[in-house]
C-alpha cells in the first residue's frame, strides 16, 4: 500500500506555468502565520500600465469584476487551484468563459497581483510553479556575416 502511494507521489508532476507577464516579481509571496496574520498571499509585478496579462493555465473564469475599486479575474484551473489576477486595468474575459493557457485575459495597471489558492482556500506560493524562458546561446560569426537565427526559447521548469 505504501509502495503504491510512493509511486503515485513520485509520478505526480508539479505544474509548470508560464508567468502571467514578462517582468520580474517586485513583491514576493510571504505565507502568513495564520489566516488573519500579515503576509503577502501572492506575488506582485511592477510593469508599464497596459501590459497584456495572460492566463498561466487553462480554466474557467469564476469571477471578473471590480472589488473595492480594484479589477480582478479569477480562473478555476483543472489542477484544482484558483488563479487570481488583480490590479488589472481592463479585463477581456467574463464569468463562465473558458480560457486557454497563454490567452490574454486583460491588461495591467502599473502593478499586477497574481495569487493561487487551493481547494481549502489556502494561499499557495506560485513562485516555484513558474517556468523560466531559456534560449540557446548562439555564436556570432567573426567574419562579419549576420548570425543565424536561433531556435525559439523554451519554457524550462524546475521539474524538468
Amino acid at each position: 500500500m505504501i509502495a503504491h502511494l510512493l509511486v503515485a507521489l513520485l509520478s505526480f508532476a508539479a505544474p509548470c506555468y508560464r508567468p502571467p507577464v514578462d517582468a520580474p516579481i517586485s513583491v514576493p509571496f510571504v505565507m502568513p502565520a495564520c489566516a488573519w496574520c500579515p503576509g503577502h498571499r501572492g506575488v506582485e509585478y511592477s510593469l508599464p500600465a497596459g501590459t497584456p496579462v495572460t492566463a498561466v493555465q487553462a480554466g474557467v473564469v469564476t469571477f471578473s469584476g471590480v472589488v473595492a475599486g480594484t479589477r480582478y479575474v479569477v480562473v478555476l484551473q483543472p489542477d484544482g487551484l484558483r488563479a487570481t489576477y488583480g490590479m488589472l486595468g481592463t479585463a477581456s474575459v467574463g464569468r463562465g468563459q473558458t480560457v486557454s493557457a497563454g490567452q490574454v485575459i486583460g491588461a495591467s495597471t502599473a502593478r499586477l497581483y497574481f495569487g493561487l489558492r487551493d481547494a481549502a482556500d489556502l494561499p499557495v506560493d506560485p513562485t516555484p510553479l513558474f517556468g523560466v524562458w531559456l534560449g540557446r546561446p548562439r555564436l556570432v560569426p567573426a567574419d562579419g556575416h549576420p548570425p543565424r537565427a536561433g531556435p525559439p526559447p523554451r519554457l524550462m521548469c524546475a521539474a524538468a
